[in-house]
């Protein structure tokens, strides 16, 4: 089967037309270069493979090198009108929590009665799928031209991750990525959305600098833990974005201190208040501090945020805090 479906592609395109042919289970996504999108083939090919693919959902995706951007702002942003309001979260690093914070911060604007959406922008390791429930639920399109947005919990959601094997990585090089990001957030049927909320890739690499200019972002949140080497890297995030043109609406300080339940006892296990100082010492704002604590983890494991699922909990009302600063 493999072999018929990559000898059916090849019938239709070239090599240098084909960028990528993934066969999952469950869909068959069959990446090409941008020139090739204009082809009377493309149609032809996606029949076919419809009728070859026994029961898998077939993806076409177009893709398009691009030079490696400067650091300035730029004008011909990526544009959805439906949309109001774009907040990116942002991290210098990985490994801070930046997603379970864009997913909560997402649900408390929810809360405080925005019709929000999420956008996972994190190509290489998309965490919104899992954290809101829908990590193997197919997408799907009823015109087969734009993608339906999944609904969790009030937000309308988007990732890249719902559309690859969650165990595959994605061997791309930035221009390609952003491409397919770039498609992903078009072709998405977002509807009326009072404020969109980003989850940026971490650092401040090309895919950084290309999405932070073309994404029409009107402010950035940046998460940073409290320990020196994870505000070293917020503090290049924060300047990143000034670069580019994007505001920064504040910093987060995520796992800032631990509560023992059993003594009451506080640790600091990352230091404390140093996002708060780093704040300051920039002159931006410092918008809050998130516990660490085991539930915040298992309810983002579970697909079960922590906002949604018990709001009234000092963790959610943490996010909350946060949201109506925002």
């Amino acid at each position: 089967m493999e072999e018929e479906i990559k000898k059916l592609v090849h019938n239709y395109f070239n090599d240098e037309e084909i960028d990528n042919i993934s066969i999952f289970e469950k869909r068959i996504i069959v990446t090409l270069s941008e020139k090739a999108s204009a082809s009377p083939n493309v149609e032809k090919m996606t029949k076919e493979l419809e009728e070859l693919a026994e029961g898998r959902r077939v993806f076409v995706v177009f893709t398009a090198d691009r030079e490696t951007p400067s650091l300035q702002p730029q004008d011909d942003k990526w544009y959805v009108p439906s949309v109001k309001k774009i907040i990116a979260v942002a991290s210098g690093k990985g490994g801070v929590g930046k997603s379970t914070t864009a997913v909560n911060l997402a649900l408390a604007l929810s809360r405080l009665g925005y019709k929000t959406a999420v956008f996972d922008a994190d190509i290489y390791g998309p965490s919104v799928p899992t954290m809101l429930g829908f990590a193997n639920a197919p997408g799907i399109t009823y015109d087969g031209k734009h993608i339906e947005p999944f609904e969790a919990f009030g937000l309308k959601a988007m990732s890249i991750g719902s559309m690859i094997d969650k165990d595959t990585p994605l061997i791309w090089r930035g221009a390609k990525a952003c491409g397919a990001i770039q498609q992903l957030f078009n072709d998405t049927n977002w509807g009326d959305i009072d404020v969109m909320v980003v989850d940026m890739p971490p650092g401040t690499g090309d895919i950084q600098i290309t999405l932070s200019q073309k994404m029409k972002i009107d402010e950035a949140v940046i998460v940073s833990t409290p320990q020196d080497i994870a505000l070293i890297d917020a503090i290049k995030g924060v300047n990143m974005f000034k670069q580019v043109g994007v505001k920064i609406a504040g910093i987060v300080e995520n796992m800032s201190y631990y509560l023992c339940e059993k003594c009451g006892t506080r640790a600091d296990i990352f230091g404390h208040a140093g996002a708060k100082a780093a704040a300051a010492k920039m002159g931006e704002t410092f918008l809050g501090e998130i516990p660490l604590h085991i539930t915040i983890r298992e309810n983002a494991d579970r697909g079960t945020p922590i906002v949604y699922t018990n709001p009234n909990s000092e963790y959610a009302q943490a996010y909350l805090k946060i949201a109506e600063q925002l």
